[in-house]
This record gives structure tokens, C-alpha cells and sequence, in this order.
């Protein structure tokens, strides 16, 4: 019993997206289906990377962990949502609470990381190819690789470390499809705005950090880009950074709806939504931007396929 004799909890409830069971039907098999290409998608393209000698670059180096990373959110959340859609009640533990939070906030914010080390890499490739060879050697990129995983460690670590010294009581339900912070935050019975502020300065450094090497690797990119002057010098320029430029407006768009944008300005429902496509769907597109709008990988994939063809 707490001070304030309610009863500790130890287990939540997930109340998913819906209750209505039709709904829960078709959210069941969309949302397998995507799990499925996510998995498949992802799994395929970093196959493909390793075994496809054209592809042994640093750019796709960071594409394949890109991959793996993807893979980690989805399988951090999607599996519980599916289990939401089966059972009447969905229940969860504080620890497995906990766990899920870390694994989707250290992957996601490796993401950041690895979006950032890849418009770095593209500004080296496309402003300094002389030099290129040395700025991105091994060691180098092995480096930015666990910069983004250790910086993605450090601040799930500010989250869940607010959280593990709360108590919770009274109701158990999370009004979600899986443990995110700030719904988790609201049924804590100790108030402490710390636990408000840290997080948020931390994650919001983090994308503002991010998101500046993005915008200033992109500026170097457009005026080295401008000084090419044949118009196939460009267009070749700027296909290999379409599909690094659609996957960082999908990431950050939708962050910017989740994290940074007051909570008063949209619903919980309206909340539930952007995290499905910021934790399910953009793990599904990835794969399918950079192998659809990527002549290397398609062709490294069309190798393949003849390849195994020709054993067949």
C-alpha cells in the first residue's frame, strides 16, 4: 500500500486503438501485412548490402544499420499491438513497460543519429571526393556507427530513469498501443517536473542537433551541387541524396508532431495515429525509398535475381 493506501501497480492495460471489433479485424491483418514487408523489406536490403560487392560503400554501410534499426522499432512495438487485436485485454509489466520504452527511444533516436551521419557522409561523397577515401575510412565510420547507438543508449536512459524512481497507483490503463513516456508519466503518482523537463530538453537537444547537421550538410551539398555545370553532373548529384532527403522529411515530420509540437494542439487519438506512422509505417517505407528510388541497389538486386536464375 502507498501514502496514499491505493494499491501499487504493477501491471497496465493497454487499451489499443479501438475498441470497435470489426476495426480490431481489419487493424489485425494491415497491420501483420505491414509487419511482414517491414521484416522482409529490411531483412532483404541488408542481405543485399552485405553480399553485393558494389554496394561495400560507407553510404550503404549506414543504409543496412538504418535497416537494423528500423527492424528493432517495429519489433518493439507491432508484436504487442497484433497481440491487442486477438485478446480482450492486452496486459503489460512495469519492467516489460520499461523495456519497450528504452528499445523504442534508444532505436529511434539512433535513427536520428544514423540520418545525420548519412547527410555527413553525402556532403563528404559530393563536396570533398578527393579527400573522401579518408574522411569516411573504416575507422571513421565505425566511430559515427556507435556515436548513434550509444547516443541513442543515453537518452533512453534519461526516460527511463525518471521513470524508475515513481510509484504508480490507482488506474492502469494506458490510453495507447503500446508503453510510450508521456502516457505512462500521466499515472504516476509522484508529480516532479523533472521527469517533464530532462526527457524533452534531452530528445529535443537531440533533434535539434540532428536536424542542424542535416540543414548545413544539405546547404554545402546545393552549392556544390550548383557549381557542376553539365545538367547530367546534377542529376546525378542530386539522385543520390532523393531518397536520404524523403526518408529525413518523413522521420523528422512526423517527431516534429509527436514531440515538439504542443499537446494541447491535437487529441490522444490524433497522438496514437502519428506514433503508428512514426513506429510502424516509416520502418515499411524505408526499405522500399531507398531500394525504388536507388539505381545501385536496384541493380545490385537485379544481380542477385539473375544470379540465383542462372543456379535455379
Amino acid at each position: 500500500m502507498s501514502g496514499n493506501n491505493c494499491t501499487a501497480v504493477t501491471e497496465f492495460i493497454l487499451l489499443g486503438l479501438t475498441d470497435d471489433p470489426a476495426l480490431r479485424v481489419i487493424f489485425f491483418v494491415l497491420f501483420l501485412g505491414v509487419y511482414a514487408v517491414t521484416l522482409i523489406g529490411n531483412l532483404t536490403l541488408i542481405i543485399l548490402i552485405r553480399i553485393s560487392s558494389q554496394l561495400h560503400t560507407p553510404m550503404y554501410l549506414f543504409l543496412s544499420h538504418l535497416a537494423f534499426v528500423d527492424i528493432e522499432i517495429s519489433s518493439s512495438v507491432t508484436p504487442l499491438m497484433l497481440t491487442n487485436y486477438l485478446k480482450d485485454i492486452t496486459l503489460i509489466t512495469l519492467p516489460g513497460c520499461m523495456a519497450q520504452i528504452c528499445c523504442t527511444f534508444s532505436f529511434g533516436t539512433a535513427e536520428s543519429f544514423l540520418l545525420a551521419v548519412m547527410a555527413y557522409d553525402r556532403y563528404m561523397a559530393i563536396c570533398n571526393p578527393l579527400l573522401y577515401s579518408i574522411n569516411m575510412s573504416p575507422k571513421v565510420c565505425t566511430l559515427l556507427l556507435i556515436t548513434s547507438y550509444v547516443g541513442g543508449s543515453v537518452n533512453a536512459w534519461f526516460f527511463i530513469g525518471c521513470l524508475l524512481n515513481r510509484s504508480f497507483c490507482g488506474t492502469n490503463k494506458i490510453n495507447h498501443f503500446f508503453c510510450d513516456y508521456s502516457p505512462l508519466l500521466k499515472l504516476s503518482y509522484s508529480k516532479d517536473n523533472l521527469a517533464e523537463i530532462l526527457p524533452a530538453a534531452s530528445a529535443g537537444s537531440i533533434i535539434m542537433i540532428t536536424v542542424l547537421i542535416i540543414m548545413i550538410s544539405y546547404v554545402y551539398i546545393l552549392f556544390s551541387v550548383l557549381k557542376i555545370n553539365s545538367t547530367e553532373g546534377r542529376s546525378k548529384a542530386f539522385s543520390t541524396c532523393t531518397s536520404h532527403l524523403t526518408a529525413v522529411t518523413l522521420y523528422y515530420g512526423t517527431l516534429t508532431l509527436i514531440y515538439v509540437m504542443p499537446k494541447s494542439s491535437y487529441s490522444t487519438d490524433d497522438n496514437k495515429v502519428i506514433s503508428v506512422f512514426y513506429s510502424v509505417m516509416i520502418p515499411m517505407l524505408n526499405p522500399l525509398i531507398y531500394s525504388l528510388r536507388n539505381n545501385e541497389v536496384k541493380g545490385a538486386l537485379r544481380k542477385l535475381m539473375n544470379r540465383k536464375h542462372l543456379f535455379s
